[in-house]
């Protein structure tokens, strides 16, 4: 694990995405260690979740499309969202990272999505739970509350908690994922 993290360390650089980076990384291992995932796997993820982050916003629709990186309208809208399959995509191609459960939780830890597998849950909650604006995240108290009863629920509060405070855009995978947790959250 340490020549994983000093590649993204060299690659991102020292400062606060690195250092998010990292917490989520940790989130995600203690997460999967607690629900009966692979902790390594989920400590992976984590690590490399925003390395696409490291691509300015204006340029990361030119980046997915020399990429050969299919992108959704929703995306072209708010290219913020991009960078999670930007990610996925530098684990693959320049960290050599090709499982497929890893990159999978990568590619939606911003949207989630539809069957998603306890892997992206994880990741998606530990980027959450990690917020990379810091311990005053408005939703993160109703987060770890509802965290008490499953991820599931919690991932649902997160994203109804987004929905009711307005965001630019809603993915089309968050309203998959959304659906999903309805049906399981009951």
């Amino acid at each position: 694990m340490d020549e994983l993290i000093e590649k993204v360390h060299r690659f991102l650089g020292e400062g606060p995405l690195y250092e998010h980076s990292l917490a989520v990384a940790n989130t995600a291992q203690e997460l999967a260690k607690k629900y009966g995932e692979n902790p390594s796997k989920a400590f992976v993820a984590g690590l490399f979740h925003d390395v696409g982050g490291i691509i300015p916003v204006e340029k990361r629709i030119k980046v997915a499309e020399i990429s050969g990186i299919n992108l959704l309208p929703e995306e072209l809208e708010a290219p913020m969202l991009i960078h999670q399959k930007i990610s996925q995509f530098l684990t693959r191609w320049k960290f050599g990272i090709f499982n497929d459960e890893i990159l999978s939780a990568i590619g939606c830890h911003t949207t989630l999505k539809a069957q998603f597998s306890k892997l992206d849950l994880i990741v998606f909650l530990a980027d959450k739970i990690s917020w990379d604006g810091g311990d005053n995240a408005p939703f993160k108290a109703g987060l770890l509350e509802h965290l008490q009863v499953s991820p599931e629920s919690a991932a649902l509060y997160y994203i109804d908690f987004i929905l009711d405070h307005g965001v630019q855009v809603v993915h089309p995978w968050l309203k998959n994922a959304k659906s999903e947790l309805e049906k399981q959250v009951k």
